[in-house]
């Protein structure tokens, strides 16, 4: 597969060692913009995933988000990068999502911030992102 993504790079480009910097995971990101998070009712919850976004951290300095209109300036806590494996994206924690009140979540803002600095912004409506 780096084969063939590699060809896919503009001439003088390569790919760094899978998928664990900003120009490589900024377009795939931005590709998968209307998954990056999801909500789902479960267990008298509601449950916030960020699952899409920490599959793809590597190359992410922070993720950040706000509930009900605030702006995104909580960090969402991330696992480290495992650089030097052979899946350096692998989510080993389980801290994968929020646990907020039934019902309460109305709207999801994300902010990301790159290891480049650049950002990249989204704003999920409930029903946009709510799970069957």
């Amino acid at each position: 597969m780096g084969v063939v993504l590699a060809t896919l790079l503009p001439y003088g480009q390569t790919l760094a060692q899978g998928f664990t910097v900003a120009a490589e995971v900024r377009p795939i990101l931005e590709a998968t913009r209307a998954n990056w998070v999801a909500v789902r009712e479960y267990d008298g919850a509601d449950l916030v995933y960020f699952t899409q976004l920490l599959a793809w951290r590597c190359g992410l300095s922070e993720i950040r988000y706000g509930l009900n209109g605030a702006e995104p300036e909580i960090v969402f806590a991330m696992e480290p990068c495992y650089e030097g494996t052979a899946q350096p994206n692998a989510i080993k924690s389980d801290a994968i999502y929020l646990r907020e009140a039934l019902g309460s979540v109305d709207s999801i803002s994300v902010r990301l911030i790159f290891d480049d600095g650049s950002t990249a912004d989204a704003r999920f409506e409930r029903a946009e992102v709510l799970m069957p």
